[in-house]
């Protein structure tokens, strides 16, 4: 379950940087009343953490689980 929240995160951060670099717009400051918002940087934060743990993906044996 954490690799998948940790995932979606790494996908905000992504979507995220890809709104600043094509149109200049920082979508979760945007949402979150600026960048300097104490939960905006909560957010960044956490995207942060979240892309530091998704590192660990790329150290991982693929597994394959069948239900």
């Amino acid at each position: 379950m954490l690799d998948k929240i940790a995932l979606a995160l790494t996908v905000i951060g992504g979507v995220n940087w890809g709104l600043i670099g094509l149109l200049q717009f920082d979508l979760v400051a945007w949402v979150f009343g600026g960048q300097d918002a104490l939960l905006a940087r909560i957010v960044y934060t956490l995207v942060c953490l979240a892309a530091l743990w998704c590192i660990s993906f790329f150290f991982r044996e693929n597994r394959v689980v069948e239900r």
